[in-house]
């Protein structure tokens, strides 16, 4: 510790009553306090996921519970001094046995997808927006609402579909339908939606009979690769973080197969800018089973072999930890009534979650990006002037508007 901990200052309050301060002073400050030597065993040997499930289990205790205070001191005093050496040496491990712990079969799939989607409705629609997008926001400014940045985000992408009424538009990963219904009643796409999740897949059925819109969405629980009909265009977000890294071959060529000659597809991923790593392993056990968040350098080249142009890539930085911010404010404005359904371990962990993922848009090489991929170089214009032009109104309500 003496050696992890150089700026800042960490204090450990030990199992046998000891209590030590460590680094320089100044700057970020924590303080926890551990339960057991077994846990501190742990923190030794892997401490990613001791520390998750210790907080969880209340065998480490964060004075004032200021989990972010913890792991931003953490996070910036592991790049100033290299971690131990048989702890680099699990890391690199797991990543070399990335391609055994993320193949992620159709049925492996569904499972993962139970896992963290298939808790419940109600939970999510607590924390997210109203149009319950579980995937980054657009903040065209930090101070809008979530609502509006979500509403952005879906304008966005969009804009870069180029969508036209009654285009074929394939939705890879459709959640509870927020993007579907957007395209189907905004811009008038015919859309089929294709889910895992049968929780979403029931409440996104029943917003679009809600709507009226059965006639223009068709929702389905199946699996992208199971596909066989052409589309005019293809949207994913948030969904590519799930398909595992033996898979992005198959993902991408799925795309090319299914996206017709003069299609645009839109993926929207987080994804690393810095070289590849290993995933978190209390990620993968407790949140998100067989995930992977990839670096570019290992997206570019199942890309390539697909036979895709890459017409454009954004990298949309801080947006997600803005997202995610709103997200936990959101959580924890409603802790009662997350209470009448699950325990305080639920609720340490899943606060642990939102706050590890918004630190990770904030003090490590993580993004989110946009690929807008074609079959042809021309299936869109030249220079990226078309997205911001005062005209930019989705085309089926303006059409509507003129009659």
């Amino acid at each position: 510790m003496s050696r992890l901990v150089q700026t800042g200052e960490l204090t450990v309050n030990y199992p046998d009553g000891t209590r030590r301060r460590y680094g320089a002073g100044g700057g970020d400050r924590a303080e926890v306090s551990i339960t057991d030597t077994t846990t501190l065993r742990g923190l030794v040997l892997r401490p990613d996921l001791t520390m998750g499930e210790g907080y969880m289990d209340g065998r480490i205790t964060i004075a004032h519970d200021n989990i972010e205070g913890l792991i931003r001191l953490i996070l910036r005093n592991r790049f100033r001094e290299a971690m131990p050496l048989w702890v680099r040496m699990v890391a690199r491990a797991r990543f070399r046995l990335g391609h055994l712990i993320q193949r992620n079969s159709p049925v492996r799939s569904k499972a993962n997808v139970a896992h963290h989607y298939d808790l419940s409705n109600d939970l999510y629609q607590l924390f997210l927006d109203r149009d319950m997008q579980y995937s980054c926001a657009y903040f065209t400014d930090p101070t809008v609402s979530l609502d509006e940045a979500q509403e952005a985000k879906k304008a966005h992408i969009a804009a870069k579909l180029r969508i036209e009424p009654g285009m074929r538009v394939l939705d890879i990963g459709c959640g509870w339908g927020g993007m579907a219904l957007t395209l189907a009643r905004d811009y008038g796409a015919r859309v089929v939606g294709v889910t895992l999740s049968e929780n979403q897949l029931a409440l996104g059925r029943a917003r679009v009979a809600e709507q009226g819109l059965e006639q223009q969405i068709d929702l389905r629980l199946q699996d992208y690769r199971n596909l066989a009909e052409p589309f005019d265009r293809i949207v994913s977000v948030g969904m590519l973080e799930h398909v595992g890294l033996p898979h992005y071959g198959e993902y991408f060529s799925k795309v090319s197969d299914l996206l017709s000659q003069d299609g645009i597809a839109l993926i929207h991923t987080i994804g690393r800018t810095g070289p590849p790593a290993a995933q978190s392993e209390w990620i993968n056990r407790y949140i998100f089973p067989g995930g992977y968040v990839p670096a570019m350098s290992e997206l570019a080249p199942a890309i390539e072999r697909a036979g895709l142009w890459t017409c454009d890539t954004e990298v949309l930085r801080l947006h997600y930890a803005y997202t995610l911010r709103h997200w936990l404010q959101r959580f924890d404005a409603h802790l009662d009534t997350v209470r009448a359904t699950y325990d305080d371990r639920f609720i340490r962990m899943w606060r642990y979650y939102l706050t590890i993922c918004y630190l990770a848009f904030e003090e490590q090489d993580q993004a989110v990006f946009q690929f807008q991929l074609a079959q042809r170089r021309d299936a869109v214009p030249i220079t990226r002037d078309y997205l911001y032009a005062d005209d930019s109104a989705p085309r089926a309500m303006t059409d509507t508007a003129a009659q």
